[in-house]
């Protein structure tokens, strides 16, 4: 049998963090790792869904229900039917391909059958704030390229023309968080796009897609909350252009990886994000990054302290994972 032990960790951010659903000021995660008989280990971590309920401490108690399942041979794929989408199979699923990766001398990245990873580009997120806090941001983040804008139903367009102010020349990706109407949407799409904004995330509440039936094809729109697992992808073809992949959403890599085939069979474009964490929730979702338009994996930049080895980051240009931190 394979052992595991969990622990609960609580990762401080720079400063508050605010969406259109909470503000935090510390990212709680599970820190999970994977014992084999031979003492080979590997780790991962889950922040999970917390607008699902998620906690670390809902997620070790599912864990803890299924450690007598966890045998010595046990794959990925067996944990797809194991446990449910979510993130307590994400910290299970990342730990298992890490520690095959040390047990076997072989790269997770290989395994998956991928290309050597490259580095990517990602975004650097502004949460919602006042404009003095948004203009400060803005300013602080001129040597980011792509930024992403926390939006919510009171505070949009305006926060946008800030934005474009201070960073003239940043790519914008606006993140609504569910807070908007379709008439909200319908009012906001033409000023968003004359602001240079390219991509609008998850504008309209989970469960109301069909609010997207029929709009205005003026900017592409990603589904974030309405995106969970390869059985969502059906429900947004026609309404969403592109699907953030989160593997705390979907449950680990093995999913990721699956969601990142079928979408592209669907016709969706790919993007790849995270609910916080520290390097050692982005090193697995780094892998995903290698197939996506869009890369949303800043968590450790948010935070005060990151684990180590810590992935590197040039402002925006993101490199891949060292092999000592995870795969």
């Amino acid at each position: 049998m394979i052992s595991v032990t969990t622990q609960i960790e609580r990762w401080e951010l720079v400063e508050p963090f605010t969406t259109a659903r909470d503000s935090i000021t510390h990212v709680p995660v599970l820190l999970v790792t994977l014992i084999a008989r031979d003492g080979a280990r590997g780790w991962a971590e889950a922040a999970g869904v917390d607008y699902d309920g998620e906690t670390p401490e809902t997620l070790a108690a599912q864990i803890a229900s299924v450690q007598n399942a966890l045998h010595d041979g046990i794959t990925g794929q067996e944990l797809l039917h194991l446990l449910p989408a979510g993130g307590a199979r994400n910290a299970l699923d990342c730990a298992l391909w890490d520690l095959r990766a040390k047990e076997a001398g072989v790269a997770a990245w290989r395994t998956a059958g991928l290309a050597l990873p490259r580095p990517v580009t990602t975004a650097f997120t502004i949460g919602l704030g006042s404009e003095a806090d948004v203009r400060r941001k803005s300013r602080a983040a001129l040597p980011f390229g792509l930024l992403k804008l926390k939006l919510d139903a009171e505070r949009h367009v305006d926060l946008v023309r800030i934005v474009r102010e201070e960073h003239p020349t940043a790519r914008l990706i606006v993140d609504a968080n569910q807070a908007w109407s379709r008439p909200l949407l319908e009012r906001l799409l033409p000023q968003l796009r004359g602001l240079g904004v390219e991509l609008v995330e998850q504008p309209v509440p989970r469960g109301q897609e069909s609010d997207l039936d029929g709009l205005p094809d003026l900017l592409p729109l990603a589904a974030d909350e309405s995106c969970t697992d390869r059985h969502s992808l059906p429900e947004l073809v026609g309404r969403y252009q592109y699907i953030n992949i989160k593997l705390d959403k979907c449950g680990g890599l093995t999913e990721a990886l699956g969601m990142c085939a079928e979408a592209t069979r669907l016709g969706l474009g790919l993007m790849v994000g995270n609910m916080c964490g520290t390097s050692l929730a982005m090193a697995p979702a780094f892998l995903v990054a290698q197939a996506c338009r869009y890369v949303d994996l800043d968590g450790p930049l948010l935070q005060r302290r990151d684990r180590e080895p810590p992935i590197r980051f040039d402002s925006s240009l993101m490199h891949p994972p060292d092999p000592a931190l995870w795969g």
